[in-house]
């Protein structure tokens, strides 16, 4: 199991959004990260799990 925290900046480049949209989905559809000082960190299977669930889209986000 990989542990490493992945930065705003990895996961956009993961998932293929801009650094905007990953801290707009982080308040608005509970995209799972955690603050960690200022910063926010990310753990890629979190995410992986998130998106499975429907939550990057953007057709249920408009519900």
């Amino acid at each position: 199991m990989e542990d490493r925290w992945l930065s705003v900046d990895d996961i956009a480049a993961y998932l293929g959004i801009k650094r905007d949209t990953v801290y707009r989905w982080t308040s608005e559809r509970n995209m799972p990260g955690h603050k960690i000082g200022r910063l926010w960190k990310f753990q890629k299977e979190e995410i992986d799990e998130w998106v499975k669930s429907g939550g990057a889209d953007e057709k249920k986000a408009g519900q």
